[in-house]
């Protein structure tokens, strides 16, 4: 019975752990990617300074993205 609960509790485990690395994934892909000055102008975007932070490209619908 115990051996049992001590399985039990390793494949919970394993589990949680394998659930994590894919929400940090899927994290990771949701993120803005870069894009190139090139890229913005041809899109419609406008290229902005951001204070400490270098140049980023400011697209119609409100979002902006870091530039390469």
């Amino acid at each position: 019975m115990r051996m049992r609960r001590i399985l039990g509790l390793a494949l919970a485990a394993a589990t949680l752990a394998g659930v994590s690395a894919v929400g940090a994934v899927s994290a990771g892909a949701a993120s803005s990617p870069n894009i190139s000055r090139d890229d913005c102008t041809a899109a419609g975007g406008q290229i902005i300074s951001r204070p400490y932070a270098g140049y980023a490209c400011a697209l119609a619908d409100g979002t902006t993205q870091a530039i390469t």
